[in-house]
């Protein structure tokens, strides 16, 4: 298993993705139910799809109030194409737990929502053998359009991202339970194994996700000419131990972190994380701007 412990997320930059950004109207496509409390919106919006790519984010704020006043950070899941096979629009997965996620699952088709995006820097481009995606919780959903665009499936982000292609890519994705499983086949129709554990056993295995993670390592172990990458997102806790585990393999991971933000283009500073310096010191990097992807060996936990 070779090690790529040398990739940086972030390749070009926090500015080149900020200029990439739009502020524009959309309209509901479809909002549709995938598991409890967990939801699907399809949104008609061109010209964002034709620039987003995997690991980026939309800021959503829905119109006719102010309650509430300010959008949310939803991370991409998919974009959608038109009969000739061109971007006419992107999917979000959300799971409701507030104000603002419990109005955006009573919208409809044909209603108007504001966004802003695409915002943040996206997963690293680098090519690698075994593309491994480990999500807890909703932490899947950046996963579906990273590993489609992994296997070749498509491409996103304009001409920003053709170098990565994988062999393989796998997801594995751990919930508390059967119910809050969301989005599953959608992976494996894409052609991403799907590797499912549940706290209470009531799907897949039981057990925790990097448990799963650590049998794959294992697995790809021995064939040292297979390169390997993780890449993370879901509760702070499990991203910790996947990017424990893989600094004891020697293996790169980038974490997407789920830092909560209130403008999304790096004004408020309500979103920094300790992320350590070539020198050794830490300094506080804002999640929106600078993320919300970062190299997991690089963040203070």
């Amino acid at each position: 298993m070779s090690s790529q412990c040398s990739m940086e997320a972030n390749p070009l930059g926090a500015a080149y993705y900020a200029d990439q950004a739009l502020q524009t109207s959309a309209t509901i496509v479809e909002n549709v139910r995938l598991a409890s409390g967990t939801y699907r919106v399809r949104l008609e919006a061109p010209e964002l799809a034709r620039r987003v790519a995997p690991g980026q984010f939309l800021m959503l704020r829905l119109t006719g109030g102010s309650d509430p006043l300010l959008g949310r950070p939803l991370a991409l899941y998919d974009t959608w194409l038109d009969a000739d096979g061109r971007p006419r629009g992107v999917d979000v997965v959300y799971l409701v737990v507030g104000r603002m996620t419990s109005r955006l699952a009573q919208v409809k088709a044909g209603d108007v929502i504001e966004t802003w995006g695409p915002l943040g820097n996206g997963f690293s481009t680098e090519p690698v053998d075994h593309l491994i995606m480990v999500a807890g919780g909703i932490g899947q959903t950046p996963f579906l359009a990273l590993g489609r665009e992994a296997l070749g499936g498509r491409d996103y982000g304009e001409a920003v991202r053709r170098p990565l292609r994988a062999q393989r890519a796998t997801l594995c994705y751990g919930v508390r339970n059967v119910d809050l499983l969301a989005g599953v086949d959608d992976f494996r129709a894409a052609g991403i194994d799907v590797r499912v554990s549940s706290d209470d056993g009531s799907v897949g295995r039981k057990g925790l996700v990097t448990e799963t993670l650590g049998e794959l390592l294992d697995e790809a172990a021995t064939d040292p000419g297979t390169s390997v990458r993780i890449a993370c997102c879901g509760p702070e806790r499990m991203m910790e131990a996947v990017a424990h585990l893989a600094i004891q393999r020697g293996v790169a991971c980038e974490v997407s972190l789920e830092t909560p933000m209130a403008c999304g283009i790096g004004i408020c500073f309500s979103c920094v994380v300790k992320v350590r310096q070539p020198d050794g010191e830490w300094d506080y990097k804002r999640t929106c701007v600078e993320g919300p992807v970062f190299a997991a060996k690089q963040i203070e936990w």
